[in-house]
């Protein structure tokens, strides 16, 4: 019985391991999704915003042009 509880207690102590494991692994991976996230928004910004100046250009430029 004692080899069945020491048995049982290496299992759960290899289950709470993988756990802790896997929780850093997620809390890393939110972590790089925001990041990539933010980095996403700043882009789309700066897009828009070249867009915004290029229309402006394309307005200024004379009808016979366009």
């Amino acid at each position: 019985m004692d080899s069945e509880l020491d048995a049982l207690d290496q299992k759960l102590a290899q289950l709470v391991q993988l756990t802790q494991r896997l929780r850093a692994e997620n809390m890393q991976l939110r972590q790089e999704i925001a990041s990539a996230l933010s980095q996403q928004r700043k882009s789309q910004d700066k897009v828009s915003e070249a867009a915004q100046r290029l229309e402006k250009l394309l307005a200024q430029l004379p009808e016979d042009i366009q």
